[in-house]
């Protein structure tokens, strides 16, 4: 039970705050009240300040602190936060003026950036405002990275992925692009002060001992290396009958892009299943409403080749089977072969890391996975001036996990260009908050919506399965956006409970609404949980324990249903009660 000091409850508040379950740390519930106060501008540059790519990862996040939003604790589903991002990027006004400024005198450090992907721009703008003079080498002719060439355009329109990678660029970059990094020592030669690869996990697994591959050849695609020649022009039509095989996210923009480029007929065919695939369940969702059946329970077999063409695929039909500890076992259920025709083949089974620019005698050493050996923290590799991020680092993620690698590595770089310990790292900048104005008034809005989770509206499916390039989600309007935004439960304004003050009237237990607040002996934890007004039955979320109270009881509040509606501090005749707003900066390159 932790008791309710300032130092404790601050690091509890840091624990609970929904932004912690995303890695970039982004002020979640702030930008959501300057949403929902319309300030959009303000509320995209502090995401920006974080997440770098509002706009993009507004439309294409893989969701990380949706999961862990209280509202879907208590109520319904949790608040649309990437959604809201969104938002806050489609309606800013222009923030060219507020951008940092990049000094002209440079600090006489020199930074090479391999790959132009998010992880690698994420660097360049953290170090860029510090006076460091950065090299980015890519071997496509834009920056972007995969967000480019394997995201497409009716999830992510190029115009958005321009508008927000050319705010980096414009801070003073030197771009090379076009130029592919054939010899690491090359990059070495040059005596940059530090190198940082991020060029993410560019090979994609293919099926090649499965029966009839190397005869279907000419049939049979790696999906990212399809889309990539999609968004680059190589790839114009798919064939009208398409297999894709995989669950991930990659399988859904395939299955998806398919569909516009001449696919009538596209399936996708997962071995596990459909519960236990790896795409977010809303690109999945998108998949099956656009006519895309997705067959689960699938094991290839073999491509079948008549007369030197590809025909269809045979399939094993397996059932799963899982163990006391959730592990997986897919097991044959003895039934015929399935065969599925098909005229084209999209394998999207997962991606691998590759370094065939890196030579083994480098001094870089790498794990039996064939990823390079680093240090978790900091980044750094077997040479200590050279770093890694994003998918690069530890294997396929997401976008917002390479943009905190990002900035854990542009920390990394200034340390250790400044001869300091990469372990000592500058920490968050910590603050709390009174938000009292009156006996009943607050510098937020307390007020808790009924209202359910906003949808998405969509383009006419009749319109974008004719062209790749029509964006599918129109994101929220100004209205709907205020609305969804007033469904926080302001997970950053807190209840604080100071013992010294409390009369033990329990004037706080009747008026709350959730019945989160209950006063009685302190005891162990597992026993305390259940004899609380409401047992409280998350064990991922530690109980407020109050010091002991002059009767002998403690104050205990379950944090996983309180709504933060403040009513307990309006109630309560002694001021025990006050609702404080943490707000928690997180650390940059730089920082002291």
């Amino acid at each position: 039970m932790r008791p309710t000091d300032t130092e404790n409850y601050t690091y509890f508040l840091k624990v609970i705050d929904c932004q912690y379950a995303c890695p970039a740390h982004t002020p979640v519930p702030e930008y959501i009240r300057l949403i929902a106060g319309r300030d959009y501008t303000g509320a995209y540059m502090i995401n920006w300040q974080s997440n770098v790519f509002p706009g993009i990862l507004g439309r294409i996040c893989d969701r990380p602190c949706e999961p862990a939003c209280r509202r879907s604790r208590v109520k319904d589903q949790p608040v649309a936060i990437c959604r809201l991002k969104r938002v806050a990027a489609d309606f800013r006004q222009d923030i060219l003026p507020l951008l940092p400024q990049v000094p002209e005198k440079k600090n006489g450090r020199r930074i090479a950036l391999i790959g132009a992907g998010p992880a690698s721009l994420t660097v360049a703008r953290d170090l860029a405002v510090l006076g460091y003079e950065l090299d980015l080498f890519d071997a496509q002719a834009k920056a972007g990275g995969f967000m480019r060439s394997q995201v497409p355009s009716f999830r992510l329109p190029e115009k958005v992925l321009d508008t927000e990678v050319n705010y980096i660029l414009r801070m003073g970059i030197s771009t090379h692009f076009n130029q592919y990094i054939d010899d690491f020592e090359e990059i070495r030669q040059k005596n940059y002060d530090a190198v940082f690869i991020g060029t993410g996990a560019p090979r994609g697994r293919d099926l090649p001992d499965l029966p009839g591959r190397t005869e279907g050849d000419a049939s049979i695609f790696i999906g990212i290396e399809w889309l990539a020649g999609v968004v680059f022009g190589h790839v114009q039509q798919a064939g009208p009958k398409v297999l894709v095989l995989g669950g991930g996210n990659t399988a859904m923009d395939c299955c998806r892009t398919a569909r516009r480029l001449g696919g009538s007929d596209v399936k996708v065919v997962v071995r596990s299943p459909q519960a236990d695939m790896k795409a977010s369940k809303w690109e999945i969702e998108d998949a099956i409403s656009e006519d895309i059946p997705i067959i689960d329970n699938h094991v290839p077999l073999e491509f079948v080749i008549e007369k030197g063409k590809l025909v269809g695929m045979r399939f094993e039909k397996v059932s799963a089977r899982y163990d006391a500890t959730g592990k997986r076992t897919l097991v044959p259920t003895g039934e015929e072969p399935v065969f599925m025709e098909c005229d084209q083949v999209l394998l999207a089974i997962g991606q691998e890391n590759a370094f065939p620019w890196i030579k083994q005698n480098s001094g870089l050493q790498f794990t039996k996975r064939g990823l390079p050996v680093l240090d978790r923290l900091t980044l750094q590799t077997s040479i200590p001036n050279v770093f890694v991020g994003g998918d690069a680092a530890f294997g396929p993620a997401n976008v917002i996990t390479a943009v905190e690698h990002g900035h854990q590595a542009a920390i990394s770089i200034d340390l250790f260009c400044r001869g300091r310990d990469l372990h000592d790292r500058p920490a968050p900048r910590v603050f709390l908050a009174d938000q009292k104005l009156g006996f009943h008034d607050w510098i937020y809005d307390s007020h808790v919506s009924d209202d359910k989770r906003q949808p998405v509206p969509h383009v006419a499916k009749a319109k974008t399965l004719k062209d790749r390039l029509v964006e599918v989600e129109l994101g929220f309007t100004i209205t709907t956006g205020k609305r969804e935004a007033e469904r926080c439960f302001n997970c950053d304004v807190q209840t604080v409970f100071e013992a010294p003050l409390c009369i033990e009237c329990d004037a706080c237990v009747d008026i709350c609404p959730t019945s989160c607040i209950t006063f009685t002996e302190n005891g162990e934890e597992a026993e305390l949980r259940q004899r609380l007004n409401v047992p409280a039955k998350n064990l991922q979320q530690a109980l407020y324990v109050s010091a002991e109270l002059p009767t002998g009881r403690v104050m205990v509040k379950d944090e996983n249903v309180c709504l933060h509606c403040g009513l307990c501090a309006e109630r309560c005749p002694t001021a025990a009660w006050k609702m404080l707003k943490f707000v928690c900066e997180a650390a940059v390159a730089g920082d002291k």
